[in-house]
């Protein structure tokens, strides 16, 4: 179950109490003080793992706390630091701390981590305080909000039903559920594609619609899964499955990606005419390609049409710089 967004509360661990004894010899007349530092408490990190997919494991799991550190102990013995808690996240999650709306960071690399929440440190043992609170601290508490935003090379964008979740399908082990009605898909599919000489990752992004980028259907929601893709695929229904104009499904979808974001509008685009095995479709393209002056690959999902042209052209955009 793909799940984008969760709320966790962190919290690091408190630091060892420092012991208070005193070591009384018998030459001496007084007790000397002779106890140990408390040990650190742990800190909580989030790290981004490339294992990881989704946020769904926080639907069952949203308390994070870090061990305590180990109380001192005579003869001037120090506890022992606590180790970190871990937390796994997808890269291309963003974390930010819900009291101040603060972003964190955004983490894009595997391997790339934070300290969320530092722990308390020790308290000091009477062999350096007489006096005083020899207490470790408690360590920091947070309530942080997660929001994930897949990081894929390609990504899908277009009206429900233009078959989208057939063609990642077919150029991918990804298996989508495939429906004739709009909304098949609700959550984003992410698929790799290996070519035997090239792999790269192809995001499904479901639900855009007119006014998407004011919330309607789904695509508000999911809009911001295309800002780390590299280049768009707009998928078109050339058919017109649903009683739609193809050139006006084309310019809602270009107006929703500008609405959203200049920079997304501006990516690279491949513009796909999907289901020219139709009969309407042939005529529609014809037309299309009057109106709209862009080079445009006409395919057929369902029938494993043109597959290898759109491949050809995906890997020519993707990997252009390194060949």
């Amino acid at each position: 179950m793909f799940v984008d967004n969760a709320r966790v509360t962190v919290k690091g661990g408190k630091g060892g109490d420092g012991c208070n004894s005193s070591y009384r010899d018998k030459m001496w007349r007084y007790p000397k003080p002779d106890g140990g530092d408390g040990g650190n408490g742990g800190n909580v990190i989030i790290r981004a793992d490339n294992n990881l997919l989704t946020l769904y494991d926080f639907k069952f799991r949203q308390h994070f706390t870090a061990l305590s550190g180990g109380h001192g102990s005579s003869n001037k013995k120090t506890g022992r630091d606590a180790a970190d808690t871990v937390v796994r996240v997808p890269v291309g999650t963003i974390i930010t701390e819900e009291a101040i709306g603060c972003k964190l960071r955004e983490l894009l690399e595997d391997g790339q981590e934070i300290v969320v929440a530092r722990g308390g440190l020790g308290g000091k043992g009477s062999a350096h305080l007489k006096y005083g609170d020899h207490e470790g601290t408690l360590g920091e508490e947070k309530i942080l909000i997660l929001d994930l935003k897949l990081i894929a090379d390609v990504g899908l964008v277009g009206f429900p039903n233009s078959g989208k979740s057939t063609l990642i399908s077919k150029i991918s082990a990804a298996h989508p559920k495939i429906a004739p009605y709009p909304f098949t898909t609700k959550a984003p599919v992410l698929g790799v594609v290996e070519s035997g000489v090239h792999t790269y990752s192809v995001a499904d992004i479901p639900g855009l619609i007119k006014d998407s980028h004011v919330g309607k259907g789904l695509g508000d929601r999911f809009l911001r899964h295309v800002e780390h893709t590299k280049i768009l695929l707009h998928m078109i229904d050339m058919a017109g499955s649903d009683g739609r104009d193809p050139i006006e499904d084309y310019r809602v979808i270009s107006d929703e990606l500008k609405f959203y974001s200049r920079e997304v509008f501006k990516k690279q685009k491949i513009l796909v005419a999907n289901k020219i095995d139709l009969p309407s479709a042939k005529q529609n393209l014809v037309r299309f390609k009057k109106s709209v002056k862009e080079r445009i690959i006409p395919i057929s999902a369902l029938e494993n049409e043109g597959i290898g042209v759109l491949l050809n052209a995906i890997e020519k955009k993707l990997f252009a710089r390194s060949n």
